[in-house]
């Protein structure tokens, strides 16, 4: 590689070189079903998930793609989950990494703070849940495209999750974003 100033590009011999690229909060897109497609979707699941507290529970977390790139294989996303906001269990098809930037995620057992992280292999179950103040977490994933595969949650796991999302609806609905992610909704 040429120590160049007008050298952006990288050439590893497998791939086209690459540019280097801004990605802006302002330009981030909503995590949708074409970027991550849900599966493994079972009967409790699907009944879970068309209930009447599934849109109380979309008011708890805000995810957002900063930057996918399919040539280099990699994401970025930004989520923030409402306080005490829990996922279902699931897999991904990428490897994935975690990092706190605010609040605290429960994982199992451990409590993860400002600055810790985590990392989940391709195809590793798991499932966490935001602390009493949220949690603000940037993903990276190895991947630009990626699935959701919900993991056995039984009609007990999602009552609680529908319960919980009832209890804290209100909250949520008033919770004010962080700064990353009022930037985003703009």
């Amino acid at each position: 590689m040429s120590n160049s100033s007008d050298h952006t590009g990288f050439d590893d011999g497998d791939r086209p070189a690459q540019q280097m690229r801004i990605f802006r909060a302002t330009d981030a897109v909503a995590l949708g079903t074409d970027m991550m497609p849900l599966e493994n979707v079972s009967e409790a699941d699907a009944l879970a998930m068309s209930g009447p507290t599934s849109s109380e529970e979309q008011v708890g977390a805000f995810v957002k793609v900063l930057f996918a790139d399919e040539a280099v294989g990699i994401s970025v996303a930004y989520s923030w989950f409402k306080p005490n906001f829990i996922l279902p269990r699931h897999s991904h098809n990428a490897d994935c990494a975690y990092y706190v930037i605010s609040g605290e995620a429960h994982l199992g057992t451990e409590v993860l703070r400002t600055g810790d992280g985590f990392f989940i292999p391709a195809g590793g179950n798991y499932q966490y849940a935001a602390g009493p103040e949220g949690v603000e977490v940037l993903e990276f994933r190895t991947a630009a495209q990626f699935n959701m595969r919900l993991s056995g949650n039984s009609e007990a796991a999602w009552r609680r999750i529908a319960e919980n999302a009832a209890a804290h609806h209100q909250r949520w609905r008033s919770e004010p974003p962080p700064l990353a992610a009022a930037r985003m909704l703009g």
